[in-house]
């Protein structure tokens, strides 16, 4: 059976899913609740400096985006860090790192980008005993206003000065949270590694607006009529997040930086998909708080299962198994020819993938009177769009041409040699080459 255990940073626990630093890990009583649960590790909801406690609103604080069966697809937050004093955050803190020694737990800081702020905190959370720490540099709202969360996560220099610090004045592990409020993740995470970080933890929140009222035409959630942007987690996030997960796993300059993957995780091929592209481990909030604690139950059972079928003993055995095949567009094979395939078995006779062929692609599918539908593959350019819309699993699959067959959408001969488009006759820089 495979053994999930994972060691990320040194910080063994007994499976790769931790909680990330929300609602959900912003006491003890939740953690206490989590970890019976079964979950690997928390990062506790973030903490701010000594003094007055900061303030949330009273009102709501989540917006959502609903699919087509109310399936919460995203999560909007305009809550702020923990509102809770400091010193009841740490003494919790160190009641429950004594009583789960073989859990991770990871406290989240936010303080002011003064180097005094952090030198004040660092060494009251090292007396708590937790494993690790992790910078808080991603919160898109509220905090960033005050020149905390994204306002130092989008600028590396900030990023590099504040991991510096850190890394001076703590002796655990430094993990550094990213916002992907940026335009090109992999400076920010350059800057993390070159301030000392062990780690880097993505993606963080998604400023956005989820949808406005139109009875009192202010955004949700709104408050006394007004509403302000937030943070959009959950499963609509998860393609930017494995995106820039990416970036970094395959940039020369942080490849190798461990990362923790944040975004979207709901099942254990989330997981699997991610710690595929680098990750080794993966923090879930919007998940735990759509179906509580007792889903990582299932995801670990997935996840086991899976690994099974395919062999892996552990799960160092896959992170970072499908960094290789993440290319740039200039690089892909443009020799390689697919076309659609329908099992008319399984065809239900929906007629979507005609419609949306027809309609917005390249009229590469026939419908006879008793609705049959045919690819034609003198105009199919394998496009996917088929797949994607068919609502039968497998009922349409791309299937690739062998090369000396014709194409007859071409009319060219199906070539064996990898080509792309560096070379392609068709590329102005190619052509400047010769």
């Amino acid at each position: 059976m495979a053994d999930l255990t994972t060691t990320f940073l040194g910080i063994t626990s007994p499976n790769p899913f931790w909680l990330a630093s929300a609602p959900p890990t912003d006491k003890e009583y939740n953690v206490r609740r989590a970890f019976e649960a079964g979950w690997g590790g928390v990062v506790w909801k973030t903490i701010g400096e000594d003094g007055p406690p900061i303030v949330n609103v009273n009102g709501p604080r989540y917006g959502v985006v609903y699919g087509a069966d109310r399936r919460v697809l995203g999560l909007n937050n305009i809550e702020l860090i923990t509102d809770r004093p400091l010193e009841v955050n740490l003494e919790e803190m160190a009641r429950v790192k004594a009583d789960y020694p073989d859990r991770a737990l990871i406290a989240s800081i936010m303080v002011p980008c003064e180097e005094e702020a952090w030198k004040r905190i660092l060494p009251r959370v090292a007396e708590t005993g937790v494993d690790g720490i992790e910078l808080n540099f991603g919160c898109p709202h509220g905090m960033s206003e005050r020149g905390m969360g994204a306002a130092v996560g989008q600028v590396p220099e900030y990023i590099e000065m504040v991991t510096r610090w850190c890394k001076q004045n703590y002796d655990k592990p430094v993990i550094v949270k990213l916002t992907p409020n940026i335009t090109d993740i992999r400076y920010p995470a350059r800057a993390a590694k070159n301030g000392g970080a062990d780690a880097v933890s993505l993606i963080n929140t998604v400023s956005s607006i989820t949808s406005v009222n139109l009875d009192t035409m202010s955004p949700e959630p709104s408050i006394d009529g007004k509403g302000s942007h937030g943070g959009y987690c959950g499963p609509a996030v998860k393609p930017i997040a494995l995106n820039m997960v990416a970036d970094i796993a395959r940039d020369p300059e942080t490849a190798g930086l461990p990362i923790s993957g944040i975004g979207g995780v709901t099942t254990w091929r989330d997981a699997a998909e991610y710690m595929s592209l680098g990750a080794g481990n993966v923090q879930v909030c919007t998940a735990a708080m759509t179906y509580g604690f007792r889903i990582v139950e299932e995801m670990k059972r997935g996840l086991s299962q899976w690994m099974d079928e395919k062999g892996y003993t552990s799960t160092a055995d896959f992170i970072g198994r499908a960094v290789p095949n993440v290319t740039d567009w200039q690089y892909l094979n443009l020799n390689y020819v697919a076309k659609a395939k329908i099992d008319q078995d399984a065809c239900i006779k929906c007629g979507r993938c005609y419609a949306a062929c027809e309609d917005t692609s390249h009229q590469a599918i026939s419908m006879s009177p008793d609705r049959v539908f045919e690819v034609i593959d003198a105009e199919c350019v394998a496009c996917n769009l088929c797949v994607d819309v068919c609502p039968v699993e497998d009922c349409i699959t791309m299937v690739p041409m062998t090369p000396g067959e014709v194409d007859p959408r071409t009319g060219k001969t199906v070539e064996a040699d990898y080509a792309n488009w560096t070379t392609h006759p068709n590329n102005p820089a190619a052509q400047a080459a010769e």
